[in-house]
Formats: C-alpha cells, structure tokens, sequence
C-alpha cells in the first residue's frame, strides 16, 4: 500500500512536506499551529536514539580499528589526522558562519531551550568523566557517552579473546541502532510538515529568507576546507602538487557530489588513490573504508558549526566564545561517535545543538534544504578520505615506485 511513497527519494519527501507544510499554514495558520506536535514527535524520536547509537558506534569503531597489532602506529595516524582536520574544518565553519550575517528578519520563540551555564575550566575536564555512566546514558550527556565509550572499547581491546562476546553484543547493538536510526529517519517527511507548518502559520514567510545564505556559507566553508587545508596538507607532507592531487582524485569528487554516499563512492575514490595518487592497495583498503566511516569534515565538522550559529541567530539566542568551543569539539567527536550511520548529519547536528543548548525545532529549516548541503557535504569527506591516504602513506613508505 505504500509503495508508492517508499519508491519516491527519500529527499524529494522531505522537500514535498517541506513545500506543502509552508502551503497549509499560509492557507490555514490556525491548522499550522495545531500541526505542530507531529514535528515534535520527530524531535523526540531523533533525540531518542542519540545516547545508545553513540555508545555501540563508538565502541564498535574503537575495537574495529585496532584489530592486529601492526594496524597499532597506521592506525593511530590515520585516525589522528581524521580528527586533526575534523577540528580545523569546525573552526573554518564557526569562523565564516560568524563573519558572514545569517540573521533573519523575524526571530522566532524556541519552545524548549536549555539555560547555558558556564562552568570553569577545571570543571570543563572534569566533566569529561562521568561518575555515573548509566546516569549519563540517561540523560543523554554526550561527551560523557564519548569517553565512556572510548574506554570500553580500549578495555575490550586489552582483554582480548575473553571479550569476544562483549564486542559481539556490542557490534550487534551497533547494528541494531543503524536499523532504528534508519526508521526513525522515515519519520523526517512528517517531522518537517509539522514544524514547517507550525512556523509558517506562527511567523510566516520572511523566516525563510536567510535559507539561501546558509547554503552560501556552508559551499564556501567546504571550498575553504578542501583548497586550502587539504592543498596544503598534501604540498608538504603528502609531496604532491595540489594541482596534481585534485586532477587526479576529480573523478571520485563527481562520484561523492552527485552520489552523496561516502560508501557510494568507494570504487572510484579506491581507484584514483590507487592507480594516480599511488598508494599501496593494502592501505588503501583499510584507510577508504575507515574514512567513509569516520572521517566527517563536512558532516560533522563544518556543518554542525554553521548550522548552529545559523539556528542561534534564528531564535535570537546569543552565543558566548565558550558556546563556540564546545561547538567545535563536540562536532569532532560526534563525527566519531555516529559512525556509519544513515543519516549522519542529522544526528550529529541534534547532538551539538543539545550540548549548547540550542532549541531542535530548527532542524525543520536545514532538513528541507538537506540534499544540496550534502552533496558539498560528502564531497569534503570523500576528498578528505582521499588526501589523507597520500599523506600517510607517503609518511609510512606505503607508496608505490612510480609516485616516489
């Protein structure tokens, strides 16, 4: 019976829920405003899944990585980079969505908004750790979850085969959460024709107006990210021209923009750091399929960024220079900690907007728009993935001859 709906693109849904939200409530604002709770059972279904997916993601990403002892160096450096750039795409993010006025016209009232409190600096470490993991599960603190989760996942590497059926269960679980993210997902369509509905009916049209610099903001940011900081990144410690290095991975990039799939474009990505880039098939094969996985430039560290700032300025909440720098670490780790998952963008920004405590009926705005933010979005990552398999083999001798 619904077949029809399933064999529509999922973003063309959303982007028709988005349309038809905004039409019921300029036609009718009182039905808009009733229309509401549908969006708000999406908000809760999303934050529902963020504090387990986290947990089994992690972990299963932590033990999957240091399998074999001689993946222990590769690993670490690969991994190291992953976040290295992760962090300088956040701040690439923060610095140009603050430069650049995203402020609308009309600034709406969050339903639900955490009060900020600014802790010291002694208790911003401190609240790394926490005392009660079950209780931080609970209530969905989220770098908390984090480090919880990346010491079980060392514990479980250290105890070796005895913890086999732990890492099972957990991998399972992991699994178990890909599939109820992918349901909750299904919810999106819905979610958006609530709140799009709600927010036309309450504010009307000129809400919508500062959509078209968001995009702007979050297309510059990835140029930023990938001509300076990968260019960059490749002339000195990659020893390949930057010129030589997008003419050779330009195939992959189309595959990753017109795709939006980091797992899509595997094959030709594997291809041109094979064949042009010359990287040694072995480490090709274990850095392309854990760049898909973790390595999140453009999901979790450029659009988190700008897309809070942007939902900050749409309520009118200000941000102070401590909001910034939780931004920009919480999008690091969340690009580890929702791995794999479909959907990922919309899960990591749920989780940074929870930490600084900004109101999730925004993400009705951005999800409309969502599939031309992706298509930017996974080629950052792809590209990504791709430079940092030059780099690191170029550090390790992993190369071929050709290339040397």
């Amino acid at each position: 019976m619904l077949k029809w709906w399933f064999a529509i693109p999922f973003w063309q849904r959303v982007l028709g829920a988005f349309a038809l939200g905004m039409i019921i409530g300029a036609l009718s604002p009182a039905t808009g405003v009733a229309l509401k709770p549908l969006g708000d059972l999406f908000i809760r279904a999303i934050t529902m899944l963020v504090a387990p997916l986290i947990f089994c993601a992690i972990v299963t990403a932590i033990t999957d990585l240091n399998d074999g002892q001689k993946l222990g160096r590769l690993g670490a450096k690969t991994l190291g980079l992953f976040m290295f750039t992760a962090v300088i795409a956040s701040a690439i993010g923060l610095t140009l969505a603050s430069l650049i006025d995203m402020s609308p016209a009309v600034t709406l009232t969050a339903s639900e908004q955490t009060e900020k409190q600014i802790p010291s600096i002694a208790q911003v470490f401190l609240n790394f750790v926490p005392s009660n993991p079950f209780a931080a599960l609970s209530q969905g603190n989220v770098l908390q979850i984090v480090v919880f989760a990346a010491v079980i996942g060392i514990a479980i590497q250290k105890v070796g085969s005895k913890a086999d059926a732990l890492r099972r269960t957990i991998k399972s679980g992991a699994e178990v959460m890909y599939e109820v993210t992918r349901m909750v997902l299904q919810l999106t369509p819905i979610g958006v024709l609530g709140l799009m509905a709600w927010v036309i009916g309450e504010y009307g049209f000129s809400s919508l107006l500062p959509l078209a610099k968001f995009v702007g903001v979050i297309y510059l940011a990835a140029a930023v990210q990938i001509i300076f900081v990968y260019g960059s990144l490749v002339r000195w410690f990659g020893k390949l021209s930057p010129l030589e290095f997008f003419k050779s991975v330009f195939d992959a990039q189309i595959v990753a923009f017109t795709t939006c799939s980091s797992f899509g474009s595997l094959p030709a990505a594997h291809r041109a750091v094979t064949e042009r880039l010359r990287v040694s098939k072995e480490y090709a094969s274990f850095v392309l399929p854990l760049g898909a996985t973790i390595n999140m430039d453009g999901c979790g560290g450029i659009y988190p960024a700008v897309a809070a700032i942007f939902i900050a300025n749409l309520y009118g909440i200000p941000l102070e220079l401590f909001d910034y720098a939780l931004i920009m670490l919480t999008a690091t780790l969340a690009s580890v900690g929702t791995a794999g998952v479909p959907g990922t963008a919309l899960v990591m920004l749920t989780v940074t907007l929870n930490v600084v405590g900004l109101p999730l009926e925004g993400i009705a705005f951005i999800a409309a728009i969502d599939r031309i933010i992706d298509m930017v979005r996974t080629l950052t990552n792809v590209t990504g993935d791709m430079m940092v398999a030059r780099v690191v083999a170029k550090s390790e001798n992993l190369l071929t001859p050709e290339s040397t």
